[in-house]
Order: C-alpha cells, then sequence, then structure tokens
C-alpha cells in the first residue's frame, strides 16, 4: 500500500488523491451576487447537508492551488450573506460544468451557460430555474481553514426558502422521487456520476476558456432539437471553426447536398449525433454549414 505524508506532497496531489477517494460527492450550483449587484453561479462538490432544525448546509470554495486567490462565490458570500444553492441533474450537467470555466470577475455565468434566472423570494441571488430542487439561503459564518492556495472556507449557510420541482416529487407531494430527480455527483478526475445510472466523464473546462452559450447564433441558442446538455458542450469551444474548415470537413463527408437541402431541425439533429460522440468541433461544422 502506498503511504503519502500529506506535508511532502504538493496540493494538487493532495486533491487528487482526497477528491479520487471521496465520493460520490453532491454538488452544491451556489449562485451569488457581488456588491455592484452582477450575478454569479458556480459548482462546488466539497457539499452537503448539516443539520435539519434549523436547516442547514455545507460548501466549501478552496482558495485557488495556482495563486491562492480567493474565488468570485467566496467573496460574494463574505460581502453579502447570500447564496442559492441549486441541485444538479442530469438535464442540465453539461451546463453546469460550463460554469466551472474560470470566467473573469463580473462575467455572468447564467448568460455563459444559457441557464435561466429566477428571482428568488427571499434573498438577492437568482435561483436557476432549470434545476429541480433550490435552497434559498442566509450565510450564517465562513470558516476559513488556511490562507494559501488549496485551504477550504466552510460556508455555513441556513436555508429560508425550498423550491422543489413537482414532476420530481411522489404521487402525494411527499417526498421527492430519488428515480425522477436523477441527481449526478462529483467523482475524482473528470468522472460523474448519474446517481439512478452509473459514472460518466465530462472533459474539465477549467484549463479552456469555452466561448459560452451567449456567443452562439440566435437559432442555434433556441434550437428546437438540442438540449440544454448540448448547449453546454458546444459552450466549451474556444472558437468557431471558419468557413474553410467547414467547407473542407463537408466536402471530405460528402455533406454538401444533405446540408443545402436539410431542414434546420434535420441539421441540428445531424450535429447532436456528433455531440454524442464528443465531436463537438464536428457537431459546430454541421450546425454552421448551414449559416454559411
Amino acid at each position: 500500500m502506498l503511504t503519502i505524508n500529506p506535508k511532502e506532497v504538493e496540493i494538487a496531489r493532495n486533491y487528487g488523491i482526497m477528491a479520487g477517494s471521496v465520493g460520490p460527492r453532491p454538488i452544491a450550483f451556489a449562485s451569488t451576487i457581488n456588491e455592484e449587484g452582477q450575478a454569479n453561479l458556480a459548482p462546488f462538490s466539497f457539499f452537503n447537508v448539516v443539520s435539519a432544525n434549523p436547516p442547514m448546509l455545507m460548501f466549501s470554495p478552496l482558495l485557488r492551488i495556482s495563486d491562492g486567490s480567493a474565488k468570485d462565490t467566496l467573496n460574494n458570500v463574505r460581502t453579502q450573506g447570500e447564496v442559492v444553492i441549486n441541485i444538479v441533474n442530469y438535464e442540465m450537467v453539461q451546463q453546469m460544468s460550463l460554469a466551472s470555466t474560470d470566467y473573469a470577475t463580473g462575467v455572468n455565468e447564467f448568460v455563459k451557460t444559457g441557464l435561466t434566472p429566477l428571482e428568488s423570494d427571499v434573498v438577492k441571488p437568482f435561483r436557476v430555474k432549470e434545476s429541480p430542487v433550490q435552497f434559498e439561503c442566509v450565510v450564517k459564518e465562513v470558516v476559513s481553514l488556511g490562507e494559501e492556495g488549496g485551504a477550504g472556507n466552510v460556508v455555513l449557510c441556513e436555508v429560508v426558502r425550498m423550491h422543489v420541482a413537482e414532476e420530481v416529487m411522489d404521487e402525494h407531494l411527499n417526498i421527492i422521487d430519488q428515480i425522477k430527480i436523477d441527481q449526478v455527483a462529483r467523482m475524482g478526475s473528470n468522472y460523474y456520476s448519474r446517481a439512478n445510472q452509473g459514472m460518466f466523464e465530462i472533459p474539465k473546462p477549467k484549463t479552456t476558456m469555452g466561448i459560452g452559450v451567449d456567443a452562439f447564433p440566435e437559432d442555434i441558442r433556441s434550437s428546437k432539437v438540442l438540449t440544454g446538455n448540448d448547449l453546454g458542450k458546444l459552450g466549451t469551444i474556444e472558437r468557431l471553426p471558419n468557413k474553410e474548415e467547414i467547407n473542407s470537413f463537408l466536402n471530405e463527408l460528402n455533406l454538401v447536398e444533405y446540408i443545402k437541402e436539410g431542414s434546420v431541425e434535420k441539421i441540428h439533429a445531424v450535429a447532436q449525433e456528433y455531440l454524442k460522440q464528443e465531436e463537438i468541433e464536428k457537431a459546430w461544422k454541421v450546425l454552421l454549414a448551414k449559416l454559411n
């Protein structure tokens, strides 16, 4: 058995061992606002419920391992004292993953991911409409566990409103049906767990700066075929293919006439098949071919 002294290895090594062994971990999709009222949305997998009376949740944003700086969510809960924790299901997992991109301060992840902000009843941060369960919370305490990169900051927050989609409840609207809610949880590396089916993989977007859903042509953003997860995948690309790349791809696969004559729905369905195979760039070439 490998024995490791955490004081003798790099922080990233400690994180990898712990995150890869303690799981699956639920995901807190945390919505906050800053002093200027700008919205921020970010996922955290160091998260759990810690009390029912009073109803309390806990999540822990780490200081960035690279430079020890605080993430926007941590700054916002410290200064504003409010947060909405949205539960993540499979239908929105790709958009949640896109929100973990390290966009600059002030960039609205609701806009980047194409998720829908809903006004909260009690707190100022927005809820995520697509989330099956949304907890409006007041921050009671933030406990700093260190000052260097990788240090956690335990955010203890009291739930002041709960919003639950009726379609994930049982027939009596009494308890949440664990099959219907279709939750996802975080594993180590690029892996997630779909609670009612098993493990799957999403490449980490943190090493890239995806263009986001707001950069899409309108007909793609409002597609009747592409799902939220499809849009999330498409948003991870760093640049759109140019006309030369698109034409070369179409000619290589003899798709020119098909694209020319096909309906928008058929074109989007072809792109969707490429997305299922994680061929994101090819999906974009198909989608943009109709527009060129």
